[in-house]
């Protein structure tokens, strides 16, 4: 049960710091500029060792079953995070951002399933290679690159997504599905570096 909280409590903090990483994005202009300056949020979950979904699910190559549910707890406190973020904000003076949220959630209600999906993946493998690489360098430099990079490529984030639709007041049905398979992409995407690791591994 204390294992549990601990995750729970690390994730919801993971979801604020997304939420506000989210919140720059859409206060600033140029766009680039709040592109990099959204690495704030990823930043603090690597230096405070909180737990984010798309930083955690690519270690789970060579994990026992019992990481998938390590990471569902991760997806549902990074959840909570993001809507109370979201939500909050939408109470104070700064709330006229909730349309600029609610345009990006409209790209994404009228895409494809499968564009998401496969924007999904490519998010997914940055923010592996992102998290991973600073855990080796410690260099901040490639986390606002990789962030940078995945939204002005309008790659898919499930947990930013999140924050994007509590903002907007947008979630619906089809938002949480929409949410969910952006997930399935974001979980492929973060695999690809960790199985090309192990099969180079075997092969050496």
């Amino acid at each position: 049960m204390k294992q549990w909280k601990e995750t729970m409590i690390l994730a919801w903090m993971a979801g604020v710091a997304i939420g506000i990483g989210g919140t720059v994005y859409l206060s600033v202009e140029p766009k680039a500029l709040g592109a990099v300056l959204f690495s704030v949020g990823l930043y603090i979950i690597c230096v405070q060792k909180l737990n984010l979904f798309t930083g955690k699910v690519g270690y789970l190559v060579g994990e026992k079953k019992a990481y998938l549910l390590f990471l569902a707890e991760v997806w549902l406190g990074n959840l909570a995070g993001t809507f109370l973020v979201g939500w909050l904000t939408r109470y104070t003076r700064i709330a006229g951002l909730s349309e600029k949220a609610a345009a990006l959630c409209q790209v994404k209600n009228d895409d494809t399933f499968l564009s998401l999906f496969l924007l999904g993946i490519w998010c997914g493998l940055l923010m592996y290679a992102a998290v991973d690489s600073y855990k080796k360098c410690q260099n901040p430099l490639i986390l606002m690159f990789c962030v940078a990079v995945f939204i002005l490529c309008g790659f898919e984030h499930c947990i930013a997504d999140m924050y994007y639709y509590s903002a907007a007041g947008m979630w619906s049905l089809d938002a949480f599905m929409r949410v969910l398979i952006i997930t399935v992409g974001n979980g492929v995407g973060g695999v690809l570096l960790p199985l090309a690791d192990l099969s180079r591994k075997k092969e050496a």
